[in-house]
């Protein structure tokens, strides 16, 4: 039962500051995507990503599921709504993993634009951002 917490400090190399810093956007911050990737170039779990980045002044940003960022979003997609539905018992609380496992199904777009743009809740951030979602979604 381990988990990061915002007090634990993980120790990188020159090496792997570097292909953090290398991905950043033009604002500085690191996005979803690139933070998996840049996860598995410097050999640490996705989940480590939060407390490696504020231990660096970097936020994470663009959350392909809506949670967070600047992402433009489709309309959402009623059939993988209902399947989301349907699949997890009519829970409007679901884990990032769990959706970007569905995501397989269709496309991360279509599942992101279907949880940003409906009543689902996305907990249990990947990279380690979040546990539960804070506020209320509103439409923007």
């Amino acid at each position: 039962m381990s988990s990061i917490d915002d007090n634990v400090k993980i120790e990188l190399d020159s090496i792997q500051k570097e292909f953090i810093m290398t991905n950043l956007d033009e604002e500085g911050k690191l996005s979803c995507l690139k933070a998996f990737k840049v996860a598995r170039l410097i050999g640490k779990k996705p989940k480590e990503m939060s407390a490696i980045t504020k231990s660096l002044g970097i936020k994470i940003t663009n959350c392909e599921l809506g949670v967070f960022g600047k992402l433009r979003f489709q309309d959402p997609n009623i059939q993988v709504y209902n399947k989301l539905k349907q699949n997890y018992m009519g829970h409007k609380t679901l884990e990032c993993k769990v959706l970007w496992d569905e995501a397989q199904k269709s496309t991360l777009k279509t599942v992101g634009s279907t949880v940003k743009n409906s009543d689902i809740e996305v907990t249990h951030c990947q990279l380690g951002c979040f546990r539960e979602k804070k506020g209320h979604k509103n439409g923007s």
